[in-house]
């Protein structure tokens, strides 16, 4: 069953801060009445490193864990997943097998998911966190972006992944300080180039309701 919304959050690239965002949103999403259940279709991580995604983001919805991100595709290594699955010995998988895996409970009307590294950063043997994001139709996808140096590049070329992407895109600049002039700056820049640019969490919430 999908749910009404379909939320997907990547990153213009790894450690960018997007499970922190998705955490965030579900917070805001829950305070406006929301029922929300996330999902990680798959995920990969360095033992010993303390909580995983889907460690946080179960936490944020109190589903259990194993319910954001079976456990067949969680892999204790730290390489993009079709690389550590094989480097495991594990059998590869496909965007479709990440796509039909998917559960979602009846309850739910918003279900966010979260990708793994920037747009196409491999998800599976055969695509990216685009192509994954295309398989699921989604209502929104939200990029997190850099506030500082760098931005407008990652978010022109991560944009760009996005042509073909039939779903409204919000660029999130994450930790984004309203008295940083390049922060400032950068904002103003990308709203030039045309983007729908978002610099609290608490804004998103409108793109949905």
């Amino acid at each position: 069953m999908r749910p009404e919304h379909i939320v997907v959050v990547m990153g213009t690239h790894t450690g960018v801060g997007k499970t922190w965002i998705a955490v965030e949103l579900i917070g805001r999403l829950r305070e406006h009445g929301l029922a929300v259940a996330v999902r990680k279709p798959v995920q990969s991580f360095s033992p010993g490193d303390g909580p995983t995604d889907a460690d946080r983001l179960a936490a944020a919805t109190y589903e259990s864990c194993t319910a954001v991100s079976d456990p067949a595709r969680s892999y204790p290594l730290a390489m993009a997943p079709p690389m550590a699955a094989e480097a495991l010995g594990l059998p590869p998988f496909t965007v479709a097998d990440l796509a039909t895996e998917l559960a979602w409970p009846a309850a739910a009307s918003v279900g966010l998911l979260e990708t793994v590294g920037g747009p196409r950063s491999p998800v599976a043997a055969d695509g990216d966190s685009v192509d994954l994001a295309a398989a699921l139709n989604p209502d929104l996808v939200i990029l997190v972006a850099d506030a500082g140096l760098g931005a407008i590049n990652a978010v022109r070329l991560s944009m760009a992944a996005f042509a073909a992407l039939n779903a409204p895109v919000t660029v999130v600049l994450n930790y984004f300080d309203p008295s940083d002039d390049l922060h400032r700056r950068n904002r103003l820049w990308l709203e030039a180039d045309g983007f729908d640019v978002a610099v609290d969490v608490s804004s998103l919430v409108g793109r949905l309701t």
